[in-house]
């Protein structure tokens, strides 16, 4: 795989007109696929698509009349989970000098789901040869390093400026099946077991989604990713939470957009971020203005 310079439009950072606390997070509804990624591929490009969050970043689009400021990978997630940390892959689905740098892999990095994607069920292995150090470093340089520096950098200067900030991680997810944590759920809402953010917003967040008359669930069987768990600092006033959203409530049999389902949910979106933006729990404000 050649290596060339990573352009800029590997991210997209869209800011209201007047900011607000919250930053929205979409780090899996990328649709580009840079040149060197379908020359790596030993699979055709509709198999790397059943990696992305399809059209979810349809639902964020209206957070940004509501105050949000949205830090969205425009690159797909082929190139890397900034979802997963930088140590989170299996050693057998690396080349041979890199496996030392991987010795824990939990479930989703036997799978093939590390922060480098290299299988999935039905297809086989993504890529024609394992990922070596230098398709590593230039994966996490493209798209994961830089995606997380914006994401810590927003929530910074929404804390600076308001006491507080608030980060929500849009994702979307298949149908959980039977006999799965959390199978009937259509909102799962993660904030780690309540680690990531304070109970005030995780409340918010859940009584918001129970009135799209979906069924909900809290951190089953999605608890938080490596996003929320690496930016979620309750006790220095940035609260995180995740929210998956079941694909079938917006997206066809065929994984296109649904136009009439897609603007209910950005409608419900948007008014979940101004409702976000406009709490203000004065126990984490007041003791920032007395330092």
């Amino acid at each position: 795989m050649p290596f060339r310079s990573i352009p800029p439009a590997a991210i997209a950072v869209n800011r209201p007109a007047v900011n607000g606390p919250v930053v929205v997070s979409v780090p899996h509804a990328g649709r580009i696929y840079p040149p060197e990624i379908l020359e790596a591929a030993r699979v055709d490009r509709s198999q790397l698509e059943r990696l992305e969050d399809g059209w979810c970043d349809l639902i964020a689009a209206g957070a940004v009349d509501a105050g949000g400021t949205i830090v969205q990978a425009r690159w797909a997630r082929a190139v890397a989970d900034c979802n997963r940390g930088e140590g989170q892959m299996a050693p057998g689905e690396v080349a041979m000098a890199l496996r030392s740098r991987f010795s824990a892999p939990g479930r989703k990095e036997r799978a093939g789901l590390g922060v480098v994607p290299t299988r999935l069920a039905d297809c086989g292995p993504l890529w024609k040869r394992p990922v070596d150090h230098a398709a590593l470093h230039w994966r996490l340089e493209s798209l994961h390093r830089p995606y997380h520096t914006t994401i810590a950098d927003e929530l910074a200067a929404a804390r600076d400026r308001f006491g507080h900030a608030i980060l929500i991680d849009l994702h979307s997810m298949p149908t959980i099946p039977a006999g799965q944590p959390g199978h009937g759920a259509r909102i799962v809402v993660g904030d780690h077991f309540g680690t990531t953010a304070g109970g005030w917003l995780v409340d918010l967040v859940m009584a918001s989604a129970a009135r799209l008359d979906a069924a909900v669930s809290r951190n089953q069987p999605y608890a938080g990713g490596h996003i929320i768990r690496s930016h979620g600092r309750p006790g220095d006033a940035i609260h995180a939470v995740q929210i998956e959203i079941d694909r079938s409530l917006y997206l066809t049999p065929e994984r296109l957009p649904n136009p009439v389902r897609v603007a209910e949910l950005r409608g419900w979106f948007a008014e979940l971020v101004s409702a976000a933006g406009r709490a203000c729990p004065s126990d984490e404000i007041f003791p920032q203005a007395a330092e």
